[in-house]
């Protein structure tokens, strides 16, 4: 899931040879809103965005949201959440 569109979302999964993936588009933020996880990168020129995260959903209910607190990938990684699992 990230801030784009459709388009971009197809493009990137395409790059980067991700087809069984399913990519998601939010593109105007609203689902990153609602999580409380927009990030405001209008000084990159990007405008709105979402906080790097990673997020356990089980039956419908959030068990693990693991929110970067820096630039890396350290609670968000595959890594981290399939210890989770």
């Amino acid at each position: 899931m990230a801030v784009n569109d459709a388009f971009v979302m197809d493009a990137w999964s395409k790059s980067q040879n991700a087809g069984e993936l399913l990519m998601l588009a939010d593109g105007n933020g609203d689902f990153t809103a609602a999580l409380g996880l927009e990030l405001d990168a209008r000084g990159f020129g990007l405008g709105t965005r979402c906080q790097r995260f990673a997020m356990i959903v089980d039956d419908g209910k959030v068990s693990h949201l693991n929110v970067e607190s820096g630039t890396g990938v350290d609670v968000s990684s595959a890594e981290t959440i399939m210890g989770l699992l």
